[in-house]
Formats: structure tokens, sequence, C-alpha cells
């Protein structure tokens, strides 16, 4: 496809622009969306858009997970602060890693529901292979339902929490004889 504007260069730059429900695309060769003040960086300058766009960021992206945390720390008079480095929580949100192995511990009241909402858990599970994961599978079945026990109790579920114990019982019984 050629540059729509000099006619001349391969088009490198499409940009579409939906307004109302009708949409209109340009086609441009570098050197034009130079001219007409556009850089790759989003600053789309004189093509006259309704909308202001921001280049992708994966660190924005990232720290969009602990938006919800960050605004409970803003409320509070001091941030969470790592005792080795002195890297505080907002600036981890900002800058996307730890400054050291010890921000991991600093930090866990604020990393945990975030990595509850990502992954769903805040511990790693791993793989097990089937032929000789046998009784890996069964311990981690057994943490997994006293896990589920202990929630049962906390939240006052004993009849749940009953029929959790027989099960904790059973594979207990069922490790012991392999």
């Amino acid at each position: 496809m050629m540059c729509q504007e000099c006619k001349v260069n391969p088009a490198t730059v499409h940009i579409a622009k939906i307004v109302n429900g009708e949409k209109t695309e340009m086609h441009l060769c570098e050197e034009c969306a130079k001219k007409k003040n556009f850089s790759l960086m989003g600053d789309f300058g004189s093509l006259n858009f309704d909308f202001e766009v921001e280049p992708f960021s994966v660190q924005k992206f990232l720290s969009s997970f602990f938006e919800p945390v960050s605004k409970e720390i803003k409320r509070s008079n001091e941030p969470p602060k790592c005792d080795r480095c002195g890297l505080t929580f907002p600036r981890f949100t900002q800058i996307g890693r730890f400054g050291c192995s010890n921000c991991y511990t600093a930090f866990r009241g604020q990393l945990d529901p975030m990595l509850r909402r990502l992954h769903g858990k805040t511990y790693h599970a791993g793989k097990v292979p089937k032929r000789s994961g046998g009784k890996i599978r069964l311990k981690s079945e057994i943490e997994k339902l006293k896990r589920e026990l202990q929630e049962a109790v906390n939240a006052e579920e004993y009849e749940r929490a009953a029929v959790l114990r027989d099960k904790i019982r059973e594979l207990e019984q069922k490790l012991a004889s392999n």
C-alpha cells in the first residue's frame, strides 16, 4: 500500500479514526507522518483526533493491578517501606520491580490481594508428574483441604467443616497405607 499523501513511498503508519460509528483510515509513509507531526510515541499532533493516546507501557499496565492497594496506602499517613533498601510501595508500583529480596516480606500485605486477583492463589502450586506423583498429589490435596477447613471454621460453617475433616482423615489414611 502506498502513502496517501505523497503516493511515492510505501505506507508504514496506519491510522484509523472512528467518529459517530463512521470509520476513516489514513495510510502514510514515515516522512509524511513526521510532516503531519505524528510520531510513533503517541503524539497525534495535527491529525485532530478527539482523544489523547499514550504509548503502551508494561509498567503502567502492571501497576493497574495495584491501584486499589495504592489508594488504600495513600489514605494512610506513612506508606509501607522496606527496612533493608528503603523502597516504598508507591515507588514499587511506579517502577514495577523490587529493590531487594526483603521487599517481598515488607510488602506481603499489599501483594497477597493482588496475587489472589491475578492467579487465584498466593502460593505456587506447580505441576506433579502423573506416574510418580501420587503421594505428592495426596499431600497437596490434604493441604488444600486443611486451608478450606480453616476458612470454614473461621466462617462458622461447621457442617462444611465436618465434611472437610472427614475427607482429610480419609486421604491421610490413604497416604499412610501407600
